[in-house]
């Protein structure tokens, strides 16, 4: 069966595992990084032209254990092809390098993670690589930007911290007509919840860290494209610059994968009790859930998006941060960390340029992880005596 013909949840549980290795429900980990050949005229590396397992030569190229993961990423993005990096920004950078050169022009939004801003801004200027970083609270401002040496937008939609969205259809036919590469950091919508492939986009790219590991037990990076861009890229970035994900973490991420439309379900059922509920408090000056009635790009979440997942942001009505800093430190079952996507919840607080909200604004983003959603509000709760 063809994978745009298959399910979600076929596509999860059983692409790519149609020969079973003695009967192994669960496949091996190809924890080897080489692999050796019967004949010494087929040495050469495995391309994504190759997939069969008699041809793989070297680990830091290719490995079945990552090559099956990546048969159910790209299915799930609808692309061709999907790479798997040692981390979420080895992808980004990959990608982004994938699409310039000494002279390129990159247009980049402000709202991107922060490493993927410093990428463009002070790496790329290296290599004679200029950018222009654009307000994106506005379609307009991003295409508005682009100059004749633009080769790449790098868009973040929803962002991860104000959850900004871009209207993808018009920046993805904008960037087809004029040759312009288009990458997008989906890692929000964890695949499921939005293909920005069908809207015309280029290169997606993940941190698999987050949903697709869901155990916060992993470091992981997804690409995904066309078989042409990725072959190219799979030469070049991929090969040369060696970010490879290792087997071991790629067969964590198999684990993942399987559960991921559950997990990704109670996410979103959890995030979607606790954020009413916080916006209703005399202690909360707004909330910045993509879901709720009032969310200020609630016509674009509808047009782009099937689904909400778990991490949300609010801005707390007092802006004095050691007040706010003591309610996250009073929370006991939302845990203080940086990250999202994994079984636990968690809380940060960040001093955020609110663009579309007015001015700049201390958020507290929280993350919905498996607990329920009665327990969390009833943490919130208990520390909001903080405010």
């Amino acid at each position: 069966m063809h994978p745009s013909d298959m399910s979600v949840e076929m596509i999860l549980s059983h692409l790519g595992e149609e020969e079973h290795l003695k009967g192994a429900v669960v496949p091996p980990i190809f924890q080897t990084s080489l692999f050796v050949r019967e004949s010494c005229r087929s040495v050469g590396p495995l391309t994504c032209d190759d997939p069969d397992i008699t041809g793989y030569g070297y680990s830091r190229v290719a490995n079945p254990t990552l090559r099956l993961a990546e048969k159910k990423l790209a299915a799930l993005e609808h692309c061709d092809e999907c790479k798997l990096f040692g981390s979420g920004m080895g992808a980004i950078s990959a990608g982004i390098l994938s699409a310039v050169e000494s002279g390129s022009h990159v247009v980049c939004v402000d709202t991107v993670y922060g490493p993927t801003k410093r990428f463009v801004i002070e790496y790329l200027a290296r290599f004679g690589v200029t950018h222009t970083i654009v307000d994106s609270s506005c379609t307009d401002s991003i295409l508005d930007a682009c100059k004749p040496e633009t080769t790449l937008i790098v868009v973040e939609s929803p962002s991860s911290i104000v959850f900004q969205f871009h209207d993808l259809r018009r920046i993805g036919a904008f960037c087809r007509e004029r040759g312009i590469t288009t990458l997008i950091d989906n890692t929000y919508a964890a695949g499921l919840l939005q293909q920005p492939a069908d809207y015309g986009i280029d290169l997606i790219a993940h941190s698999g860290s987050k949903y697709f590991g869901g155990h916060s037990d992993i470091i992981a990076g997804v690409l995904c494209g066309s078989r042409d861009r990725i072959k190219k890229l799979e030469r070049q970035e991929y090969e040369l610059v060696g970010g490879a994900m290792a087997p071991f973490p790629a067969w964590l991420l198999l684990r993942g994968l399987r559960t991921l439309k559950v997990r990704m379900r109670a996410h979103e059922e959890t995030a979607n009790a606790v954020a009413p509920w916080l916006a209703a408090q005399p202690w909360v000056d707004q909330v910045l859930h993509i879901s709720l009635p009032d969310f200020p790009q609630r016509d674009l979440f509808k047009a782009q998006m099937s689904g909400s997942g778990g991490l949300f942001s609010f801005i707390p009505k007092t802006q004095d941060p050691d007040v706010i800093c003591r309610f996250v430190d009073a929370l006991n079952v939302f845990q203080r960390g940086v990250s999202w996507g994994g079984f636990e919840s968690l809380a940060v607080t960040l001093p955020m340029e609110v663009m579309a909200w007015g001015g700049s604004k201390w958020v507290v983003r929280l993350f919905c992880g498996l607990e329920s959603a009665g327990d969390l509000i009833a943490d919130l709760n208990q520390a909001s005596s903080a405010f």
